[in-house]
């Protein structure tokens, strides 16, 4: 069963809107609290202000009762405060505080003389009463003084007013701020579901992306323990490109679909638990645990991966429909088993990326689970990557040279070959690592091809093949045809007419010594531009010929419009002869010779495909019959032994007048 991957994560969420709400109430209550001290400070302020007013008044109604000792008109001066009830009690005292008249509001205390203390204060606060003295004055002498005593009552009541207002404003605000927060909290909640959808779900499969393929992977080995076992299965559909190219990537991305459906079917029949993510363009990961918590066998696991890797091929081979189009789609599927194969997620990935591009480079549409062995290779073939890019500069590269023989009136029955049919040899590049020695062709060739270093090193390869051509030439008085591979990078370059010819100049050899081998599949790649490239090449004096011929798809229609002077038969068509070999070998020769191009045949190893090739009316042949590739030296050594002249091969020419010649394969490859 396929489980929905929503990586539960950590939300800040709450956490910031009550850390939010908190700080807002706290700095709420700060703010209220200074206003309600500073209304306070303010009110207590004008009570003073207020009572000292009152104060002054009384004193000065009461200068005449202070100065004829009038205590009944200083009563009823005090009298007039029974207006104001806050004022609760007051007194007018002579300039020696003896108590001239006393007012008193209900039971409250007298006011008693005032000492030094609190003339020099002039008022005195208490939590409940506020107390003030003011001198009463005469001609600028002071006769007497005024003491008023005021409750503090009407201004805690003033103050209590705007304390329950301000508080009233504070609630109003932290509601209106709760309400904000609320709904900002919902938009980033919003936000952050969008978000980790986007950072987990791949937006046209709607599967786990890469991103969560690691987590869930993670996940999955942690629950499997030691006990368990988890099979990661990496599925890379095959030739995809050529579908978004010809249909159109919307058509790329419905088919994506339609994969991701009918790879869930297979997980649902499975009756595993697994999970499908997409992990990259064309490229699937199935996680499927095998066990749970229980224990399983090694071959157990593996049987049940290679069980679901074949329901997978099994199911992807009905086609898929795409408007009117019928689209068959095949993967190559690499697995890999935890903890037997790996015991962490990169690891594990590694392996089944491995296993993967084992079964692409075996033909693809299969399925390959992970060896050590696949490691190894995988780790030379780092090594040998990165060893390529340094092996030109240490001068760890060589060529070597096969002879191209003429077949016709050759006698076959001597043991050595006339230096008389001798047309050319083929340059073949080696490689002597400085550690791990001999590394064949066909192996650091494939690097160089996938990697583009095939341009530098085509680029080595013909200016050191024609260097050695011009150096026979010159110092032995030998001329040989030297013929160097185009790749298909190498095809695709618009300075590469010019290059050829630089390094002509630069080596000094002439053009019709030069012969380029383009391979047949490469040629058919973009016609109209090969057929403007070789056109070019031919101008310039320089001989072509096709590679590899009858392992490709070319178009007779195409193959006249070629300026094309030679057909290399293909190596594998020759080793079946006697056989079927031997008719297509045929057909390619009659064509080629109605065509008025010569053909070469590559791999003659025994006496009896020679015969069967001179029949056939086949102009040259190589191999190991004539001769293994041998370096410059040993090649001069073996023409002289052929013929017993130093310069028996400068006085021979060729059938149709050009000089001898040596070729090198589209491959580098002998």
């Amino acid at each position: 069963m396929n489980l929905a991957l929503m990586t539960q994560r950590p939300r800040l969420g709450h956490t910031v809107v009550r850390a939010n709400m908190v700080g807002a109430g706290a700095a709420l209550t700060i703010a209220g609290f200074l206003l309600i001290v500073f209304q306070f400070i303010a009110l207590h302020a004008a009570l003073v202000r207020d009572v000292h007013v009152q104060a002054r008044i009384i004193g000065a109604n009461s200068v005449a009762a202070l100065l004829f000792n009038d205590r009944h008109a200083a009563e009823e001066t005090l009298g007039a405060l029974g207006a104001s009830p806050p004022l609760r009690a007051a007194g007018v005292f002579t300039a020696l505080r003896k108590p001239l008249a006393l007012y008193q509001h209900g039971e409250a205390a007298p006011v008693r003389a005032p000492d030094a203390a609190m003339l020099r204060e002039e008022d005195v606060s208490t939590l409940t009463t506020l107390e003030v003295v003011e001198p009463v004055e005469s001609e600028r002498r002071v006769i007497g003084y005024v003491v008023i005593r005021s409750s503090l009552f009407d201004l805690y009541m003033q103050l209590l007013g705007y304390a329950v207002l301000t508080v009233s404003v504070g609630i109003g605000a932290m509601g209106v701020a709760y309400l904000v927060c609320a709904r900002m909290r919902r938009a980033v909640l919003q936000a952050e579901a969008h978000l980790d959808y986007l950072a987990h779900i791949d937006s046209v499969t709607e599967l786990p992306n890469r991103h969560a393929f690691n987590e869930r992977l993670q996940v999955s080995l942690k629950r499997a323990g030691q006990a368990g076992a988890v099979g990661l299965l990496l599925l890379d559909l095959d030739n995809f490109k050529v579908v978004n190219d010809t249909l159109g990537h919307n058509n790329g991305d419905r088919l994506l679909r339609q994969v991701a459906r009918r790879l869930n079917e297979v997980i649902e029949q499975a009756n595993l638990r697994a999970v499908l993510c997409r992990i990259g363009g064309d490229e699937f990961a199935i996680i499927a645990e095998l066990s749970g918590r229980a224990s399983i066998t090694p071959s157990d696991a593996a049987e049940l991966a290679d069980g679901l890797a074949k329901r997978i091929l099994a199911a992807l081979a009905a086609p898929f429909a795409l408007d009117l189009h019928q689209i068959y789609v095949t993967a190559s599927v690499g697995v890999s088993l935890y903890p037997h194969d790996a015991r962490d997620v990169q690891a594990l990935t590694r392996n089944a990326d491995t296993a993967m591009y084992y079964a692409k480079n075996r033909g693809k549409n299969a399925a390959a689970s992970f060896t050590s062995e696949m490691d190894q290779q995988a780790r030379r073939r780092l090594r040998v990557e990165a060893d390529l890019r340094r092996a030109l500069d240490r001068e760890e590269l060589l060529l070597a040279y096969q002879p191209q023989v003429r077949l016709q009136g050759l006698d076959t029955d001597s043991a050595t070959v006339p230096t008389a049919h001798v047309h050319g040899v083929e340059a073949l590049v080696r490689w002597r690592h400085p550690e791990i020695g001999v590394i064949g062709p066909g192996e650091f060739i494939a690097v160089a091809e996938e990697t583009g270093l095939i341009v530098p090193l085509g680029q080595w390869v013909l200016r050191t093949a024609c260097q050695q051509a011009a150096r026979w030439m010159r110092e032995d008085g030998v001329t040989l045809r030297v013929s160097v591979n185009l790749s298909a990078r190498q095809a695709r370059d618009p300075a590469l007419v010019q290059n050829v010819l630089s390094v002509l100049a630069e080596t000094g050899l002439p053009p019709h010594m030069l012969e380029l081998e383009i391979t047949e599949s490469v040629l058919m790649e973009d016609i109209e531009a090969n057929i403007a490239l070789l056109e070019a090449l031919h101008v310039a004096g320089i001989s072509l010929s096709i590679d590899d011929f009858g392992t490709g798809y070319s178009s007779l229609a195409y193959l006249q419009r070629f300026p094309i002077q030679k057909l290399k038969i293909d190596r594998s068509f020759v080793q079946r002869m006697p056989g079927d070999g031997e008719a297509i070998a045929g057909a390619v020769i009659a064509m080629a010779h109605s065509l008025k191009m010569e053909v070469v045949a590559e791999g003659v190893e025994d006496p009896e495909q020679l015969a069967l090739l001179r029949k056939a009316g086949c102009d040259l042949g190589q191999g190991y019959l004539f001769s293994r590739p041998l370096q410059a030296e040993n090649l001069r050594a073996w023409l002289k032994r052929q013929d017993g002249v130093e310069n028996a091969v400068s006085n021979t020419a060729s059938d149709d007048g050009a000089a001898p010649t040596a070729a090198l394969p589209t491959s580098f490859v002998g």
